[in-house]
């Protein structure tokens, strides 16, 4: 329950207060001078959320200048806490001057019951929202300072869903276990795969990529495994394979699910065995490589339709990295775009707003194109909206709220998800949907609701 701090020598409207919050579920303290207000504060800081003041103290006083003095001292010692000022003696200039200095609101007695709760409301709200805010900044910056001390391969990023994928390959790089990055096409699982080598056991090893959709799949084997002369047509001498080359290094498989049966069949014997045989060859030869794969595919739907091996599916999943396309990752999306861009162009704010309003099919390796092409269109050092050759923004971009448009409210799953997104902080929240924070509290309790 939140606890406001009401500082008057009156007993009377002291009690009055205390009485009015009690009914609205808001909890209260009680002091009766400026001294035992700040005495209060300084014990009980963390549990007061709001303090109101009365101006004047002494008998026969009517300046306000005692409750100037108690003001300032409030602001200097819990500058963020809010202050409404309440008197019986209004004065103009210095209810515009404490205003200027950072007080909430300032209110004459007799006070207008519905005006000061919804005052305290507010203001009690986006205390609220502030403290979380600044707790998940808080942690934002713990955690980037965190993965400061790893080799992040110049990864560009600035979006939390983007960072907590990072973060856990950062955290499994270490262990000598295969990973599995999904996600789609474009979206740069192969920059995730050398963040993992490189603070891995193996960084100094090798670091060797096979595209396993890139090749015919008579010849995925051979790149694989290797092949001796005569293997197969064309094979006039004897070839080194990938695993022979990423030995004592790290094996980058891009789309897996490409892998034919039989090279699947192989792959998990070198995965269990660390064994395998040239193409034409009987002779076995032993590798060390760490594994990483990566797939566009639904692996779990291909088992299905057996078009790949169960066992092997959960032998390279033993971590999975999920990187979303860069449509739910928003944040990435200017910083990325200034990167491709470099220091010699900047971009407009149209053309901002179109880069954050388009979609992104082709994810990361879309957004690379759009951006070297704006370069070479742009006539002079700003990139606007003409020379990113967009198609024109439409609200169903990549990362607008489902179920929200201007002629129909949000339904509540849309309000449901914005609240996830906010981390249950209201006024966030409403800003995504485009509503106030009363208008949101209305439909969260007619549709049920419960409020975080």
């Amino acid at each position: 329950m939140p606890t406001v701090l009401i500082i008057d020598d009156n007993a009377a409207v002291a009690v009055a207060l205390e009485v009015l919050f009690s009914l609205h579920d808001i909890d209260s303290l009680r002091a009766a001078s400026p001294e035992e207000g700040l005495a209060l504060l300084d014990q009980r800081s963390a549990s007061i959320d709001l303090v109101v003041q009365d101006m004047n103290f002494s008998a026969d006083t009517t300046s306000g200048e005692e409750g100037i003095e108690l003001f300032r001292a409030i602001r200097k010692r819990h500058p963020d806490l809010p202050v409404i000022l309440l008197t019986a003696w209004t004065h103009l200039d210095a209810a515009v001057d404490l205003i200027k200095a950072g007080a909430a609101d300032y209110l004459s007695k007799p006070w207008d019951d519905k005006r000061l709760i919804a005052t305290v409301r507010n203001l009690l709200e986006l205390g609220q929202a502030n403290r979380a805010l600044n707790q998940h900044r808080s942690g934002e910056l713990r955690q980037r300072r965190e993965l400061e001390r790893f080799n992040l391969r110049k990864m560009v990023w600035n979006d939390p869903a983007t960072e907590r994928v990072i973060s856990l390959a950062c955290q499994v790089a270490r262990a000598d276990v295969p990973v599995l990055i999904t996600g789609p096409n474009g979206t740069g699982k192969e920059r995730i795969a050398e963040i993992i080598q490189a603070n891995s056991a193996v960084r100094e090893g090798p670091f060797v990529v096979l595209n396993c959709g890139a090749l015919p799949a008579e010849l995925i084997e051979a790149e694989l495994f290797g092949a001796d002369a005569g293997a197969y047509t064309g094979a006039s001498k004897a070839r080194e394979g990938k695993f022979e080359a990423a030995d004592g290094g790290t094996l980058f498989l891009d789309e897996i699910g490409n892998l034919p049966l039989a090279g699947q069949m192989k792959l998990l014997r070198v995965l269990e065995t660390g064994r395998f045989e040239r193409l034409g060859s009987n002779r076995e030869r032993q590798v060390q490589v760490r594994v990483i794969s990566a797939t566009n595919a639904d692996l779990p739907a291909m088992i299905r339709a057996g078009s790949f091996r169960e066992d092997l599916y959960y032998r390279l999943n033993v971590i999975e990295l999920r990187l979303p396309p860069l449509a739910q990752r928003p944040g990435d999306i200017l910083p990325l775009a200034r990167h491709f861009l470099g220091t010699e162009r900047q971009l407009r704010a149209d053309a901002e707003a179109a880069l954050l309003a388009h979609g992104w099919p082709g994810n990361v390796r879309e957004l690379k194109n759009v951006m070297a092409r704006a370069s070479l269109l742009a006539h002079g050092d700003a990139i606007t909206v003409a020379d990113l050759g967009l198609p024109a923004a439409s609200a169903s971009n990549g990362h607008t709220v489902p179920g929200a448009s201007h002629d129909q409210e949000p339904d509540r799953d849309a309000i449901i998800a914005s609240l996830q997104r906010a981390s249950g902080v209201v006024a966030q929240a409403a800003a995504e949907l485009g509503l106030s924070r009363q208008a949101l509290y209305r439909r969260m309790e007619r549709l049920g609701i419960a409020r975080p």
